[in-house]
């Protein structure tokens, strides 16, 4: 997987630093690799670094006893991983994989506490991003009580499909399982519903957002929600 470019932050949190913030907080970066299926954050274990993805998706899964996992939230350009660092806890409570590969920055536990303490700015903009992550995790929490298989697939399409470039997204049918809580043949059905009014295409491991506005209309009202909340703390960037 390719690095970020040092010269070019796309982080949407970094970017929104006062240039002195950042340029201060540089040194203590570096650019990293964020291939499928790595594993960024292991529930129960000391957490050694935070990310900020530049491209790619994060996805949070709490664990079950049964050892499934099912997905309560996701990180990408606009945020992220490692929100107990920013919280002052040493563990996580869920596990946190790289589901569609990208690129970003890491930078050690202490190095950012330490930024933290040194900065007001930086510590009010991750406590604004943990807000809406926060908002993120609970939205997701009631679609997926009350809303239909399609309309949550829309939604969980359109917010992935927000966090990576192109409309290509490398997705198994595995993963939207794991992601949606419903076994494979329900993903099925659901991506060939959304295939049969040409919103999307679907093949193995793939799929192609085809018609984006009306893939908007096809989602529950919970991606919207999610996105003006996120917009409402964060920026209209985010």
């Amino acid at each position: 997987m390719p690095q970020p470019d040092p010269s070019r932050i796309r982080n949407r949190l970094l970017a929104a630093l006062p240039t002195s913030e950042l340029e201060r907080l540089r040194p203590r970066l570096d650019p990293v690799s964020l291939p499928h299926k790595k594993v960024l954050i292991t529930a129960g274990e000391p957490i050694a670094h935070a990310y900020f993805p530049e491209a790619g998706v994060g996805s949070l899964t709490a664990r079950l006893a049964d050892g499934t996992g099912v997905e309560v939230g996701m990180t990408g350009r606009e945020g992220m991983v490692g929100i107990p660092i920013v919280l002052q806890t040493e563990t996580c409570t869920t596990d946190c994989i790289v589901q569609v590969p990208g690129s970003g920055w890491r930078i050690r536990a202490a190095a950012l506490r330490e930024a933290m303490a040194q900065s007001p700015a930086l510590t009010m903009l991750l406590l604004r991003y943990v807000q809406a992550f926060y908002s993120q995790v609970s939205q997701t929490s009631a679609c997926n009580a009350r809303h239909g298989l399609p309309e949550r697939l829309a939604r969980w399409l359109l917010m992935t499909h927000d966090r990576v470039d192109g409309d290509e997204l490398p997705l198994t049918q595995e993963f939207l399982s794991i992601m949606l809580g419903v076994r494979r043949a329900g993903v099925t059905l659901a991506a060939h519903t959304l295939q049969e009014t040409g919103l999307l295409h679907y093949q193995r491991g793939l799929i192609t957002i085809l018609d984006r506005p009306a893939l908007e209309e096809a989602a529950c009202e919970c991606y919207a929600i999610v996105r003006q909340r996120s917009e409402q703390m964060l920026g209209a960037g985010a």
